[in-house]
């Protein structure tokens, strides 16, 4: 397979996708397939060459989150088997083969529903300023990486171009609903809490994650990826000490390459040298082989 396929995917016969930074979602009617490429985003924009197999860690990851969680809150996974997809992407399936899932189609919760179990990125960034994220007050003192004593949920805007912007718990009532908000917002940490615990025996720290939820037939589910390098902070527990950023299973790789060559953060953006492409290849894989047990894709 080249990867120029799995950069983007175009099926015959069904109407186009609507197309993400990484994924490709089909509507099929009563339900989605979700395809997960293998392209790369840094600073808002798609590299022009991917990592090989990363739509497929992305989902088998996502798909072993989804078992284990399945007692906290239902997701959207109907089946990741090719074998059972539809008769018209049955000459497709070399191209899905675990990069793919059919799934529920619900009704998009406008929030992204971020926890944070440690202080980091824009957290920290904000804490930096007013020593409190999205409104939470946080205790003085705390440095780069603190652990916190406890997840907080900093929810932002769902942006469907550009930057997700840090909305309070009160706003996110006033965009969903009361009742709404409150439920998603105790899903989201406890999704996060035993998630963290699980990977904390895996010598993996979640630093933080952000969560999506739709309505299916009246009823709030886990919908998109989950707990994924793309979605979350990974951060190898062996070399953790807060005071600073953190080494990562994630594309923190790539961005510190298109720093190191002064990339003005405009396009087109950098091909990405190959050295860069297998290291970063390398970390997914690695929390892919952590978490769930399994050596091969």
């Amino acid at each position: 397979m080249n990867q120029e396929a799995v950069l983007k995917v175009e099926l015959e016969g069904i109407s186009p996708p609507k197309r993400g930074k990484v994924r490709e979602v089909y509507d099929l009617g009563n339900e989605l397939l979700i395809i997960a490429t293998d392209r790369i985003s840094a600073f808002d924009y798609i590299m022009p060459n991917g990592i090989p197999d990363k739509g497929k860690i992305l989902t088998q990851i996502s798909l072993f989150w989804f078992d284990y969680l399945k007692d906290i809150i239902p997701n959207h996974l109907i089946t990741a088997d090719t074998n059972e997809f539809p008769e018209k992407l049955q000459t497709k399936k070399e191209l899905l083969e675990k990069r793919s899932m059919i799934c529920k189609k619900a009704k998009v919760i406008p929030v992204e529903c971020v926890v944070r179990g440690y202080l980091s990125g824009s957290g920290w960034a904000e804490y930096q300023k007013s020593r409190s994220i999205c409104g939470i007050k946080l205790n003085p003192g705390l440095v780069e990486s603190d652990k916190l004593p406890e997840p907080i949920f900093t929810p932002t805007t769902k942006a469907e171009a550009g930057h997700d912007q840090n909305i309070t718990e009160k706003e996110v009532e006033d965009i969903i609903g009361k009742e709404t908000a409150q439920f998603i917002k105790q899903k989201t940490i406890a999704i996060y809490t035993a998630a963290a615990e699980y990977a904390d025996k895996k010598e993996i720290i979640i630093a933080d994650t952000k969560f999506e939820f739709g309505i299916y037939q009246d009823k709030i589910i886990l919908i998109d990826e989950v707990l994924t390098p793309d979605s979350s902070r990974f951060w190898p527990k062996e070399k953790y000490k807060a005071g600073g950023a953190q080494p990562s299973f994630d594309k923190q790789f790539v961005r510190d390459y298109l720093l190191s060559i002064k990339w003005n953060k405009e396009p087109p953006a950098p091909l990405l040298p190959e050295e860069v492409v297998e290291k970063t290849r390398e970390k997914y894989m690695e929390a892919f082989i952590k978490l769930t047990g399994k050596i091969n894709l």
